[in-house]
């Protein structure tokens, strides 16, 4: 989309206590403070080995165009909770903080700050519904998307989810996160519209049923769709009628000298293994060797992976609801969380504590860098404080296991946040959806390790801290306990 504020203003799309909470900082606050907020998660999706990071282009826009109308405002009035002083604020208000993000499209770690904002309290206070939505949303289709392609074994997967996502965003966005996470094209036309992402389909059940005639219906097809004829051949019965009338087609078309550039069969029901050895073994024998077979039907990582080891004879595979929805786990989890405020000029240091030791916080503005080794393999991520430098860290500590250290001699250090805001406007121009997705793939290839990307017990990449961090944390936990 050009931007979402062409078209609608969502800016009131947030929780109410962000707006109470707001406007208890507007009140108590003498002077406006900068405070720091990290996003990050907590677990991998589907017990995988990372997830994909997804939506930043969609944040950088909302955080751009937020404004608040004179419809809402007044609205906010009627509900009794705001101060008339705070209400006059949010008449001109526009965000004017810091972003730094990692590169839509990045492989991610539970853990570690993805985005983290630099803002006045209230503008920061006010931005985190919509950007946790975003940045979940698109993150969990995004990963999703990435196993199920993955699955496919270099065979073609297309989104054909929009009847079953949630709704138009769900399915638009969607459609966008799927692209990202490496599935060829979407049937969602609102999404190849906006984002430029390759569309595509086959044919309805209706267009069978309408005319009766399963060999006439096909016919019809052709004649209209010559250069892009994938038969939908399970209205009736597949290897009676559908895959034989089909055949019946293809002979047609070869005798009158077209020579689609596309063609073959959908199955959308029944075993698909079984049908798709089938009616390969009939289309080879009716020398159509070349005729590609598409099926659909409730697909996700697993079952399309038990009709690859059953032998199933797939080119193509359409996939809807259990990736649009993200069923097996339809929440990714991302969290926005305080971690620095300015004290005196100085952006302090915050942690939150918590009886789950998953739920305490990594405190203060920080850098992240992955690690490589010398074949260019990411073997751990590093957490260190704001200012330190490759060169003065010497070892790393596992937060888990603080008595194990492991050198860093002879690794690369890549930094992975980059400012992408400033002062409320945006530094990273907009980038070219295939750019995104082809920075996920060269990841997928070159630095991610095979271990990490298992369906079942994949390794854990680590997510270590310089000693200096390691020991600010331990000193504010003292400090706080």
């Amino acid at each position: 989309m050009k931007n979402i504020y062409d078209q609608r203003n969502i800016s009131m799309m947030m929780d109410l206590y962000e707006l109470t909470m707001a406007n208890g900082y507007f009140l108590e606050e003498e002077e406006k403070k900068r405070v720091a907020f990290d996003v990050f998660y907590r677990r991998n999706p589907d017990g995988g080995g990372f997830a994909v990071f997804a939506g930043l282009e969609q944040v950088l826009e909302y955080l751009e165009g937020m404004h608040f109308r004179p419809q809402d405002i007044e609205y906010l009035r009627s509900l009794g909770h705001f101060d008339e002083r705070f209400l006059a604020y949010l008449q001109d208000f526009r965000f004017h903080g810091d972003v730094y993000a990692f590169p839509e499209g990045s492989v991610m770690y539970p853990g570690e700050p993805i985005i983290t904002v630099v803002a006045d309290l209230v503008e920061a206070q006010l931005i985190e519904t919509e950007l946790l939505a975003q940045i979940n949303h698109q993150s969990l289709i995004a990963t999703k998307a990435c196993r199920i392609v993955r699955s496919a074994e270099g065979r073609s997967v297309s989104d054909f989810g929009a009847r079953r996502a949630h709704n138009n965003d769900a399915a638009t966005y969607g459609a966008r996160a799927c692209y990202i996470g490496g599935v060829g094209g979407t049937a969602t036309v609102s999404a190849g519209l906006n984002f430029h992402i390759p569309v595509g389909g086959t044919m309805a059940h209706s267009w069978v049923m309408y005319y009766k005639d399963e060999l006439d219906a096909f016919r019809r097809f052709a004649k209209r769709y010559p250069h892009n004829c994938i038969l939908l051949v399970d209205t009736y019965d597949v290897l009676k009628s559908g895959v034989p009338h089909a055949i019946q087609v293809f002979q047609e078309m070869r005798a009158a000298g077209i020579q689609s550039q596309y063609f073959g069969i959908r199955l959308d029901s029944g075993d698909l293994a079984y049908l798709s050895l089938k009616a390969r073994k009939m289309l080879d024998q009716a020398g159509f060797p070349e005729a590609r077979i598409v099926v659909s039907n409730s697909l996700d990582e697993y079952t399309i992976r038990s009709i690859l080891d059953q032998g199933g004879q797939i080119d193509a595979f359409g996939v809807g609801e259990r990736m649009i929805t993200a069923r097996s786990e339809p929440v990714f989890g991302a969290v926005y969380k305080l971690c620095a405020v300015e004290e005196k000029g100085v952006m302090e240091p915050r942690i939150k504590i918590s009886e789950n030791i998953e739920k305490v916080t990594n405190p203060g503005i920080k850098t992240v860098y992955r690690l490589y080794n010398e074949v260019g393999h990411s073997i751990a991520d590093l957490l260190t404080k704001k200012r330190e430098s490759p060169e003065e860290i010497h070892y790393m500590v596992d937060p888990e296991k603080p008595w194990k250290k492991y050198s860093t001699q002879g690794l690369r250090f890549k930094e992975m946040q980059q400012l992408v805001m400033e002062g409320g406007r945006r530094l990273l121009e907009k980038e070219d959806i295939g750019l995104i997705r082809r920075r996920l793939e060269d990841q997928l290839q070159e630095e991610v390790w095979a271990e990490e990307q298992r369906f079942e017990n994949p390794h854990r990449h680590y997510l270590d801290m310089s000693p200096a961090y390691y020991e600010m944390k331990m000193q504010l936990l003292r400090e706080e306990s």
